[in-house]
């Protein structure tokens, strides 16, 4: 029997540093009845990700921000339990943007259809969905990945570092990955075939990285900013390129870092190493490069030449302790909430 309540997650203030559970209170309300031209989709996963963090504040940023009182933004596997949409029915299960709640409505706009017969659905908000893209189109069409470059990928056993890494070694480079634990670095080495993996919590991250890079890098994907970067940045190749997807290590900050200005500094290696950078959204490639990605990258899933990690969390309740971990470290693989039962899964 369908449930009569709809739990949501909202905006109720704009965090200063890192959110809290006041910030993104779970409330109740009604289930929502389709009307016209609408379907009523019941949420199986919602997509917990990095960028969320950014909609929550009120700076300039690629995407409008979310409202106070309104739900908090996220991608979702659905099923449609009610349509009045052509082209729709129940039991159908679509990608769309839900948010963080348990029911919601949708005119089939921006919706996609699945087949869990093709591949498992929650891969559809990983390594088939957004991250998996992010990979692909950051190395190949804005990093311009060539056969012999030795890459570095920071936050490398992440949902789009892993990615990032896997498609690099298919495309004949030497890999280095950053990752945190140790179990991180196992697994980015012997799980995803990286060539090496140092750990960003060591002392002596610097060194390492210079060690396992001994003939500098032509290519860097940026995920996380902060010391990484700083590590990373002296180790640089001529006509290096360096494509900015995220810089995690700095979302939550309140104030600019301690210390001397190195924007000086950067500006003349750019000048100097002619280097590359450029920040992407992957959203701007979605028309251009959709089909062609999700050829390659499905082809690579079911050869088993791109392998992935999923790190689920039951229940929404747990979603805002479960966003918080992104930021810690606490997540192995791409984060998802399993709101509902997913009936194509087996246990």
């Amino acid at each position: 029997m369908q449930s009569q309540i709809n739990r949501q997650v909202k905006l109720a203030a704009h965090p200063v540093g890192l959110p809290t559970h006041a910030d993104l209170p779970l409330s109740e309300a009604p289930v929502p009845v389709p009307g016209d031209g609408q379907m009523l989709l019941r949420t199986v996963y919602l997509s917990l990700d990095p960028y969320m963090r950014g909609r929550m504040g009120q700076a300039r940023s690629y995407a409008t921000g979310v409202e106070l009182g309104q739900v908090m933004v996220g991608q979702t596997v659905s099923r449609v339990v009610e349509s009045k949409v052509d082209g729709f029915a129940p039991g159908d299960f679509v990608l769309s943007f839900a948010g963080w709640q348990d029911y919601s409505l949708s005119d089939g706009r921006g919706v996609r259809k699945l087949d869990s017969a093709l591949a498992p659905l929650s891969t559809a908000l990983g390594v088939l969905g957004m991250p998996g893209m992010t990979a692909y189109v950051g190395l190949l069409h804005i990093g311009e990945l060539k056969e012999g470059d030795a890459v570095v990928v920071s936050a490398a056993s992440g949902a789009v570092g892993g990615v990032v890494g896997q498609i690099a070694k298919l495309k004949g480079c030497r890999v280095v990955g950053v990752a945190g634990a140790p179990e991180k670095c196992a697994y980015v080495t012997d799980e995803l075939g990286f060539d090496e993996c140092v750990s960003h919590h060591s002392p002596t991250l610097a060194e390492d990285l210079k060690k396992a890079c001994p003939d500098g890098i032509d290519l860097y994907f940026e995920n996380v900013g902060g010391k990484v970067f700083e590590a990373v940045l002296p180790l640089l190749n001529d006509f290096a390129r360096i494509p900015v997807c995220g810089r995690i290590a700095a979302y939550n900050d309140t104030a600019a870092p301690p210390g001397p200005n190195m924007v000086p500094a950067l500006m003349g290696m750019i000048l100097v190493r002619r280097l590359m950078f450029r920040g992407f959204i992957v959203s701007d490639h979605y028309a251009a490069l959709q089909s062609d990605f999700l050829r390659d990258m499905g082809a690579w899933v079911r050869e088993g030449k791109v392998k992935y990690r999923e790190d689920i969390v039951d229940g929404l309740e747990n979603a805002v302790d479960a966003f918080l971990g992104l930021f810690q470290g606490a997540n192995f693989g791409k984060l998802l909430i399993r709101v509902s039962e997913d009936p194509t899964r087996q246990a």
